[in-house]
């Protein structure tokens, strides 16, 4: 959580001196591609507003993450999440409002630009978080086990070397591909003692069942755990006939 927090802390100041320089200290070229614009459309954005409003918004922003951490530290189960969405919707839609203040010859153009830009991102990250919190299931055949939904995969049993029952969870250090998000941890990630693991884990849902393949390392439980324990049960059943 830690790591979360001071990367969030990181970008506020950051945030916050880009926005600072720009608003106040009229460090204009640090806004893109305005360093670029011929002499007569800067002086018209500048007595339009656009480089003033691009630093306040830049400020704003790193207002709202600050003032939204505290989340971290309460049992609000999608801080994460609102933190997330509140910097994308925040920074996306300033730009498809700033568009207003664009020069008249460009303002329909770069208005149409932000908005699909807006949407693209909006829809794309809307997407993979469908499939993100979409529910997974272990299922055990005749030959083989299969863990579905997005990263699930299919093994046969005889490729299992281990299984494990554990009641805590190894810390989890580093998402390498994958969902990591409050409440559920799904794809790769490093695990600390395990190496790179393959992970669809219910947080703070102790039991977790540990499989150790020969080519692949997974962990998963359910919200339920006596549903993680009759999967446990399932697999162990399998391993011995």
């Amino acid at each position: 959580m830690w790591i979360i927090i001071v990367s969030q802390l990181w970008v506020a100041l950051l945030l916050s001196v880009f926005g600072w320089a720009i608003r106040t200290k009229k460090q204009y070229w640090l806004i893109s591609g305005f360093g670029n614009r011929p002499e007569d459309e800067q002086k018209q954005l500048i007595k339009n507003g656009l480089p003033q409003k691009t630093g306040a918004l830049l400020l704003a922003t790193a207002v709202g993450i600050v003032v939204l951490l505290p989340l971290m530290f309460t049992p609000f189960a999608y801080a994460i999440e609102v933190q997330f969405g509140f910097i994308l919707v925040f920074s996306l839609g300033g730009f498809v409002y700033l568009s207003k203040y664009e020069v008249p010859k460009k303002r329909k153009r770069t208005y149409i630009i932000n908005s699909l830009l807006f949407v693209t991102v909006i829809g794309f990250v809307g997407v993979l978080s469908f499939f993100g919190y979409q529910k997974y299931e272990l299922i055990t055949g005749k030959d083989s086990f299969e863990i579905t939904g997005m990263y699930g995969d299919k093994w046969k049993y005889e490729d299992i070397d281990k299984i494990e029952l554990l009641e805590d969870m190894p810390e989890v250090t580093w998402k390498q591909d994958g969902f990591g998000l409050s409440t559920m941890a799904k794809g790769r990630f490093k695990v600390e003692g395990y190496g790179s693991s393959l992970l669809f884990i219910q947080k703070d849902s102790s039991p977790y069942i540990y499989i150790e393949l020969k080519n692949k390392r997974v962990f998963i439980n359910a919200s339920d755990s006596e549903k993680t324990r009759a999967w446990y049960e399932q697999l162990s059943k399998k391993m011995v006939q």
